[in-house]
């Protein structure tokens, strides 16, 4: 038998991972607002659009081209942060909370579509791990980016 590190179906996660992301039934517009929403409404704390950036890998200009579209469709509003007035951060509106409701909706109904064929408690376990699986990553990253500090 071999162990986890040895068995090649490891090999297969990342390019998954990656034909997942191709396949989101949405565009792209979509994918970075709803990508937004969710950086924003998951902060553990304030996030200012520097911080926006890091969660999200990319360059800062980026982050505020995004937010700034964001921003113009009423999804997200700047703000004095509470700690440290000097600072903007970012919140999400009604209406933003209203896309992240709707975008969650549709990836559930794509979820179900997509795993229709499956026992019900293969999906539940997919979907368990699948939040674990992301839950972790986030702490990872976060780990990684207080090292490069």
């Amino acid at each position: 038998m071999t162990s986890s590190a040895e068995d090649p179906l490891l090999d297969q996660v990342g390019p998954a991972l990656s034909r997942l992301r191709r396949r989101t039934p949405a565009s792209s517009r979509d994918l970075s607002r709803n990508l937004v929403l969710n950086v924003v409404a998951d902060a553990p704390g304030e996030l200012t659009v520097g911080g926006l950036a890091a969660e999200m890998g990319v360059v800062q200009p980026v982050a505020s081209r995004t937010v700034a579209a964001c921003i113009a469709d009423g999804l997200l509003r700047r703000a004095a942060s509470q700690a440290d007035g000097r600072r903007t951060v970012l919140e999400l509106t009604e209406r933003g909370e209203a896309e992240r409701t709707r975008f969650a909706a549709e990836q559930r109904a794509v979820f179900e579509e997509i795993t229709a064929g499956w026992p019900p408690e293969e999906r539940l376990q997919f979907a368990r791990l699948l939040v674990r699986y992301t839950t972790d990553a986030g702490a990872w990253s976060r780990r990684r980016v207080a090292e490069e500090r």
